[in-house]
């Protein structure tokens, strides 16, 4: 979980550069694209739209889900400009760590006057 760690201190580090950049009020899509972009600057591997197919007994089921940013193959990272983050954004964070096995995510808000409001750290047990 080490690693894990440091490459979210990395996102959520960027993620407040990205914010303080661009503030709120925009589309998921610019946060996403200013994100990535930092985060391959760093030298990190960034997926983004990645493809989550849900695995049914012995077939893989591609039924649109996409994770946001896949940063490593280790942190995903779910991306949202909402007034206010629910239960719902909890639960699909947690979905997309489980279907990627992935341990770590992020649930990152852009829709707030400070960052540090909008950040949720999620962890797959």
């Amino acid at each position: 979980m080490e690693e894990e760690n440091r490459i979210a201190k990395d996102i959520v580090e960027s993620a407040i550069r990205v914010h303080r950049k661009l503030g709120p009020g925009l589309l998921e899509s610019a946060y996403q694209a200013a994100l990535a972009y930092l985060l391959i600057k760093k030298g990190y591997k960034v997926e983004k739209e990645k493809d989550q197919p849900v695995q049914f007994e012995e077939v893989k089921l591609d039924v649109g889900y996409r994770i946001d940013l896949l940063v490593n193959e280790k942190v995903v990272v779910e991306l949202k400009t909402v007034d206010k983050l629910s239960k719902i954004h909890l639960a699909q964070t947690l979905t997309y760590l489980k279907l990627s096995k992935c341990r770590l995510g992020l649930l990152l808000n852009f829709n707030v006057l400070l960052m540090k409001d909008g950040i949720k750290r999620v962890i797959n047990t």
